[in-house]
């Protein structure tokens, strides 16, 4: 159940913010996607739940995306946004059975057993379970990411979208989650996940999607694509890629900002 895109154009008030964006997302796998800021990665995640108006092709598995009826799509796929708050006086496990709202039925008026079963177990996945009872807006940053995550996983996807889900974690709790996501990749969810931890992203994704002012810079295995060329021309940064002496994967080592920036690299 792969996702292919082709050819993904968007567009606001003028300003194309995505160019023909092309890339395919391998089923069961963890894709990455990744760019400096201003790339365009948070209006691709959501041109890809139909949240904004987008042209070009996005097929998953067969489906066309843009003509699934919103319903369908939302038992289909789910989407943890980078911040996300409400006002309304919620506990935690209220906000974790939002995720079930797309496969109750007409008639139901709430969650039934197997709902509660489903939401139950995104909590302890989530390592959420001891804070069923609290109130979400109590929450720090950090908890209340991790509530959306268990509350997309209650919405059990085949496709799972996720905008910089590890920025308000702590280290444990980033390495927990990048965990579980690789779990449910290998369980066979295909995952597509928007990081700026290029070391993360080197460690625990299978492809990785580069996106640069808009458009496609690279996509491939991350060893493959993630060169000190494409460092420079992309962020603009001077690295170098050392092998880790335990796992053998290459570490990334900034040197310094380039003074000529992104898109040039120095003879």
């Amino acid at each position: 159940m792969s996702l292919k895109v082709s050819g993904l154009s968007v567009e606001k008030s003028g300003t194309t913010i995505l160019s023909r964006v092309s890339f395919s997302a391998p089923a069961g796998r963890i894709t990455g996607l990744i760019g400096p800021n201003g790339a365009g990665k948070s209006t691709l995640l959501t041109a890809l739940l139909g949240l904004i108006p987008a042209t070009g092709k996005t097929d998953f598995d067969g489906i066309d995306l843009p003509q699934l009826p919103r319903r369908d799509r939302a038992r289909l796929m789910a989407l943890v946004e980078q911040s996300s708050t409400t006002e309304e006086r919620l506990s935690v496990r209220d906000v974790v059975a939002l995720g079930r709202i797309p496969h109750e039925a007409a008639w139901q008026s709430g969650c039934d057993a197997e709902d509660e079963a489903i939401v139950t177990g995104a909590l302890a996945e989530a390592g959420m379970t001891g804070f069923a009872t609290r109130r979400f807006t109590t929450l720090s940053g950090g908890e209340q990411q991790r509530v959306h995550v268990a509350r997309a996983l209650a919405q059990q996807p085949r496709l799972l979208l996720l905008d910089e889900p590890t920025s308000h974690l702590d280290i444990r709790a980033q390495l927990q989650l990048l965990a579980l996501l690789r779990l449910k990749a290998k369980a066979g969810m295909t995952i597509l996940v928007a990081l700026h931890d290029l070391n993360l992203a080197m460690r625990f994704c299978d492809h990785l999607v580069v996106l640069s002012g808009g458009r496609l810079a690279a996509q491939g295995r991350p060893g493959d694509i993630l060169t000190r060329a494409l460092l420079r021309e992309v962020y603009g940064v001077s690295a170098r890629l050392v092998p880790d002496a335990v796992s053998g994967q290459a570490l990334i080592i900034f040197d310094e900002a380039m003074a000529d920036g992104p898109g040039q690299i120095p003879d």
